[in-house]
């Protein structure tokens, strides 16, 4: 039996000039795992938003075709009964969370729904989704991971026989990251629960999901079992798709020769211990400079902060941290949701301030300085970029800062930082509506209009395809000609390891860690204790050899070489 079932379903967004959907056919099967994957702008979102009629009930436009969930016609059902057959736990989860206590919010939509058993349903949502014993916190004790299994526990208490979960993983540390794939894997298994969910993450896809469906163009471009479909290696990175490294690695040596092309390349570490078998590590040598460190710009010293709480003891986030941040350094700040990272970065802009100890900017203690005046010295790109956008249009954004603060060559600059952000051709569109690549690149110019000489950017490569993240990337390894000084709060391990000269590790208030990634991934008792996960590739080299450090596929197809009596 469908759960889902769509025919030739067509929609235009208002004021478009082609269809974002275009005859779209689909059928998922009750009780599938199924992982939706595209590059930016390809129609996902939109897509599942016809799942529960939010397209078209509440988002106007051009709608064509038919969508059955559940044999209900979503142009026939209203959004509250569709919500009762599909639960859907948004990108922007934090929006969904509207009750001041855990079982307040986990059994506000029952009460909505004017069930009886509503805080019974919550309790069960709340155990069914790891939050059991968490029923009476406050919602702003928990961490990044937990909200989200709450968000999700709100959708799950109404019973829904169908789950859609848009990018579940794409701000949550490895831990958080996991816990919310085993919750799903335990509805579908357990309770029969058919699972959608918009990935971008294909290492868990690879793990979690029983079928992957490519759409392309708008269009569906197949739907097939998770193991054949990530096979598609030139086809997902055509549409700008990261197949899993381990599964780029079997395959570059299968062009190399170097493993037979009838082989089926490995998806899993599992897998792949068997397929790379052959294989010995022989390294290439490899000069690992530490960065010459030599002025400081910015510094903690003996910094305490703590958060005074509504409920219990005040949540202290630093103890006494000492840090030093050196003109012309790549930092990488990295730690689990709830680590410091945020507070780090507000510290540096003046936007918090410790309870104890200085923070000197540039040799200054900025005690008593307003952010406003540090926004010359240093500035912050925000994690959600659309919060960096108050004026209608990209233009008009760039310039804002400069205006206010009478720079004198405000409009030519704004051009010149327009042009060098490749957004000319959208100066005059509101960042809001813009793609998420689009967004990044205009948030990153508006953050340093004001020639900051230090950067502080907060997740810059969340939510991003191949495509993006690569242009993203770019930027950043241009962002020297722009200012001197740049850190990046991530959980993205893979820009760490191909932009960062210096990685700080936050971990219970300390600085656990500061060095080379060889120092840092090459620590395994520090990455366990952290929850630090080093890319897939490198853990494939581990599996191989303790020794081997390869941080890309192509290091990895480099330092390994065939056997001489494999």
């Amino acid at each position: 039996m469908n759960a889902i079932e769509i025919r030739q379903l067509t929609y235009t967004y208002p004021g478009a000039e082609r269809p974002i959907l275009n005859g779209i056919d689909l059928d998922v099967e009750k009780g599938d795992f199924l992982a939706i994957v595209g590059n930016n702008g390809c129609g996902k979102s939109t897509l599942c938003k016809t799942l529960n009629g939010l397209i078209p009930h509440f988002i106007s436009g051009e709608f064509g075709g038919s969508v059955c969930i559940g044999g209900q016609n979503t142009l026939e059902t209203d959004v509250g009964q569709l919500a009762q057959t599909v639960g859907y736990v948004y990108q922007d989860f934090e929006n969904q969370i509207v009750r001041p206590t855990v079982l307040d919010d986990a059994s506000y939509a029952c009460l909505n729904y004017a069930y009886q058993d509503y805080e019974q349903r919550g309790r069960q949502a709340l155990a069914l989704c790891g939050l059991q014993g968490k029923e009476l916190d406050y919602v702003w004790q928990l961490s990044g991971g937990q909200t989200h299994l709450l968000a999700l526990a709100g959708a799950v208490s109404l019973g829904p026989d169908i789950l859609i979960l848009d990018e579940p993983i794409a701000q949550l540390d490895p831990g958080h990251a996991d816990a919310i794939y085993e919750v799903l894997k335990e509805l579908n298994q357990k309770h029969g629960k058919t699972i959608v969910v918009i990935e971008h993450h294909t290492e868990y896809i690879a793990n979690y999901c029983r079928n992957v469906l490519l759409l392309k163009d708008g269009k569906v471009e197949w739907k097939l079992p998770t193991q054949q479909a990530l096979q598609r290696v030139e086809e997902l990175q055509a549409c700008n798709i990261f197949p899993p490294q381990i599964t780029v690695a079997g395959f570059a040596l299968q062009q190399q020769g170097r493993l037979p092309k009838t082989a089926q390349l490995p998806t899993t570490i599992e897998q792949a211990k068997d397929c790379f078998s052959q294989l010995q590590y022989r390294p290439q040598a490899e000069m690992n400079d530490k960065p010459n460190r030599q002025e400081a710009v910015a510094e903690f010293k003996e910094v305490w902060v703590g958060y005074r709480s509504v409920k219990g003891e005040p949540r202290r986030i630093f103890n006494g941290v000492n840090l030093t941040l050196y003109r012309g350094e790549k930092i990488a700040l990295i730690g689990s949701n709830g680590a410091g990272k945020s507070t780090t970065m507000k510290l540096l802009t003046g936007l918090l301030r410790p309870a104890q100890g200085e923070v000197l900017i540039g040799g200054q203690n900025i005690k008593h300085k307003k952010a406003e005046e540090l926004s010359r010295q240093i500035s912050l790109v925000y994690q959600n970029p659309e919060q960096m956008f108050i004026k209608d249009s990209i233009r008009g954004d760039i310039a804002y800062a400069m205006q206010v603060r009478g720079v004198a060559d405000w409009q030519q600059r704004t051009e010149q930082l327009l042009q060098q952000f490749q957004l000319t051709e959208l100066a005059e569109r509101d960042g809001r509506l813009m793609s998420g690549g689009q967004m990044r690149r205009a948030s990153l110019a508006i953050g340093v209009a004001l020639e900051p000489s230090i950067l502080l950017l907060d997740e810059p490569t969340a939510n991003l395809d191949i495509a993006t993240r690569k242009e993203i990337m770019k930027t950043l390894n241009n962002m020297k000609q722009i200012t001197e000084t740049v850190m990046i709060a991530t959980h993205d391990m893979q820009l760490v390891c191909d932009w960062a000269e210096r990685i700080i590790v936050l971990y219970g208030g300390e600085v656990v860690a500061d060095g080379t990634r060889d120092e840092i991934f090459g620590n395994i008792p520090l990455c366990q204790k952290v929850g630090i996960r080093p890319p897939e590739i490198f853990a494939m080299a581990q599996q191989l050899d303790a020794k081997a450090l390869c941080y890309t596929v192509e290091s990895f197809l480099n330092d390994f070489k065939e056997s001489d009596h494999g």
